[in-house]
């Protein structure tokens, strides 16, 4: 299969070019961008001489499509929605990484503050959690964003089982500075970032109408969550600190049970004995989870963690696209890891 990636020297799309060069059934067939057109992309990210040599193009969706057959967008939000009307009207497969068709036309407006697709365009993409959607032959795919992904895997289980008060959803998340893009921004700058800790977007991330969409499926009188975003002073990883109060008493054991339901046969969910951590997830396409449960609050507290630049954008769009073209779930996910 050859695929197109646009957005190509995003964090994202350099993640992407990674995964796919080891992917037994595809080939980047073009690669696109806004700078640095014209150039190798080996010139210009000298780490990937001979993984992908190929030259960054100005976008053409007409080019795209003579040699491609599905083409992922890794763009920054408010890119996607513009570029991707051709290959919609042509019918033509799309994965979005970006934010620019998970939600309704009026909820994205208001949360993104920018012009949504049409709705029409909208409602034929397939806001896809790998391990909790349908997307075998599927066309159009929306990913979920970083902090979505390790929210929903975490609380999903526990919602499905229907263990939890829903109206005391808790959710402290925390991300490593390349979930802000590569845009540069007074926020992200080193001097800001180093040493420091910092709160941001509180109760108003744009991730949390998705999360609360996606969770509504899993019981439809959920109406609210608690959400936080913080910034870590690390390049990658996310932290998703989850509590939740009990409806009843269940033991540690009865708990494990309820998560080893849902994942025993999910390659990419790991239940750790222990409270998980950044490190043994980063530079895969794992999510960790743990958890720990207070008696005298009888608040569970659950923990889950993943690489944002993986499993929180380019390889669940990988692990998605396996899923759409009935491939192995794994294909593609060689790396294990890095761990230091």
């Amino acid at each position: 299969m050859k695929v197109s990636i646009v957005g190509i020297t995003g964090y994202s799309g350099l993640e992407l070019v990674k995964i796919l060069h080891q992917h037994p059934h595809v080939d980047i067939a073009s690669i696109y961008a806004v700078k640095e057109v014209g150039g190798r992309l080996s010139d210009r990210y000298p780490y990937l001489l001979g993984v992908c040599d190929l030259t960054i193009e100005s976008f053409d969706s007409q080019a795209i499509m003579a040699q491609s057959d599905l083409v992922i967008f890794a763009t920054p939000s408010g890119v996607a929605k513009e570029l991707a009307k051709d290959f919609v009207a042509a019918d033509f497969p799309v994965l979005d990484i970006s934010g620019d068709h998970r939600l309704s036309a009026n909820t994205y407006a208001k949360w993104y503050k920018k012009e949504p697709a049409s709705q029409d365009n909208l409602n034929k993409f397939t806001y896809s959690v790998a391990e909790w959607t349908d997307i075998k032959g599927k066309k159009f795919i929306a990913n979920p964003g970083c902090y979505a992904t390790a929210t929903e895997l975490a609380l999903i289980p526990l919602i499905k089982a229907g263990v939890i008060d829903l109206d005391t959803i808790i959710v402290d998340a925390k991300s490593g500075l390349t979930g802000a893009g590569k845009a540069l921004s007074e926020s992200s700058h080193f001097v800001n970032v180093h040493d420091n800790y910092v709160t941001y977007k509180l109760n108003h991330h744009q991730h949390i109408p998705e999360i609360v969409e996606e969770l509504k499926l899993f019981d439809s009188s959920l109406q609210h969550i608690q959400f936080s975003t913080s910034l870590l002073p690390v390049n990658r990883g996310i932290m998703a600190t989850c509590y939740v109060t009990l409806k009843s008493v269940l033991s540690s054991d009865e708990i494990a049970k309820i998560y080893h339901a849902c994942y025993a046969d999910k390659p990419f969910v790991r239940l750790q004995q222990d409270l998980p951590e950044l490190h043994n997830v980063i530079g895969s396409n794992f999510c960790d989870i743990g958890f720990a449960y207070n008696p005298v609050t009888n608040v569970l507290t659950v923990i889950s963690v993943i690489d944002n630049l993986v499993k929180g954008a380019a390889g669940q769009a990988v692990q998605n696209l396996n899923l759409m073209m009935g491939w192995d779930e794994t294909a593609g996910f060689l790396m294990t890891p890095s761990y230091l």
